[in-house]
């Protein structure tokens, strides 16, 4: 996942300096070289509680903004077509990843207290849902390609038969690939005496199974679904510039760039702090203290980052989207809040043809 289990973080760098300590006989006189002492890396308490604020604010701004999402696609009386198929999915891995953010919270402050148990299932459904989330960004940037690009074989093809397809794959593949997060367990944290939710690997297999971990999320949660969405919006971008449709072709590209904007703002930075991470481990890149401290920091601050994209989503693909507007007001009419006059407004202003998709 984002690793937001900073208590994790901290373990993993109690067990990295270690190769950094030395022993000597207290009776033996020496200077100690200063480049080979560990560094102690902590989170002052003040921070551990603005994190842990920050957390539940996405939890809470989260919860409200995927479930609308998910409430308003999954009472449409039509079949959904694919794109929304593809939204509904993404609202459901957002919101298992928005689930796990009080637990995180938590053990900021008062380290892990809910048992080995749910320490295992939290980072298993926080990994799912951080895979399953981009892969689904990615069907919905391949589905507006066949839409706007391949228009003629988008029609041909069973479209939504395919779409239940992929998201089938999607899950099981993120179930796949959070597998390694029943390897976490609870334990005695080597720097405090609070309790940690964290990787434990055998001695002898823990620089393999971490390396091998972190080349994962690199390739697959963010380097391949975005060789695919780069491309895909790229010649959408270029296809919809050649085609006559004023107001609704500006919106249609705007909306796209906003995805690729949004997605690299949230990601990028996080991926790069975590790749430094992984030069560093692996001995790739030689390192002195400073240079370690600083990218644990930017570790720390870039997943908070990531983890606020989780928020974002449902701006991005329903907020901004008319037929979305037309659909929730609908809704709230039918509880009596919202003049019928309103939505006819609405409704006539909404109608867009297939290149603008369901909800964009």
């Amino acid at each position: 996942m984002y690793e937001i289990n900073t208590s994790h973080l901290f373990e993993d760098l109690g067990s990295f300096y270690d190769e950094l300590n030395y022993t000597y006989n207290n009776d033996t006189e020496f200077d100690p070289n200063p480049d080979t002492v560990a560094c102690d890396f902590s989170i002052p308490d003040a921070g551990a509680v603005v994190i842990g604020v920050f957390y539940v604010l996405i939890f809470l701004l989260a919860i409200p903004g995927n479930l609308l999402v998910g409430l308003v696609i999954g009472l449409s009386r039509h079949p959904l077509p694919p794109s929304d198929l593809y939204l509904l999915h993404l609202a459901v891995a957002d919101l298992l990843l928005a689930v796990t953010l009080p637990f995180w919270a938590t053990s900021l402050t008062r380290g892990w207290v809910f048992g080995d148990a749910a320490c295992k299932l939290v980072t298993v459904l926080q990994e799912l849902s951080f895979y399953s989330s981009i892969l689904f960004l990615t069907c919905i940037s391949m589905d507006r390609y066949m839409v706007i690009v391949r228009a003629m074989e988008a029609r041909r093809a069973n479209r939504r038969r395919v779409s239940w397809a992929l998201c089938a794959a999607v899950w099981a593949v993120g179930a796949l690939l959070a597998t390694p997060g029943l390897l976490h367990s609870a334990q005695p944290s080597k720097t405090s005496n609070l309790t940690t939710c964290g990787e434990k690997y055998e001695q002898g297999n823990a620089d393999r199974w971490r390396l091998a971990t972190r080349m994962l999320r690199h390739t697959l949660g963010f380097l391949v679904p975005l060789a695919v969405m780069l491309p895909c919006y790229g010649v959408t971008v270029r296809r919809l510039l050649r085609v006559r449709g004023g107001f609704q072709r500006q919106r249609a590209m705007r909306v796209i760039v906003t995805v690729v904007v949004a997605f690299l703002l949230c990601w990028t930075p996080y991926h790069v702090a975590v790749m430094a991470d992984t030069f560093f481990r692996a001995k790739i890149v030689p390192y002195k203290c400073p240079a370690r401290m600083a990218v644990d920091l930017a570790m720390l601050g870039t997943q908070s980052l990531g983890l606020l994209h989780s928020c974002v989503n449902p701006v991005l693909y329903a907020f901004v989207g008319e037929k979305f507007r037309l659909r929730l007001g609908q809704i709230v009419r039918k509880t009596g809040l919202l003049g019928r006059t309103s939505v006819a407004r609405g409704s006539r202003s909404s109608m867009s043809s297939e290149i603008t998709s369901t909800v964009m």
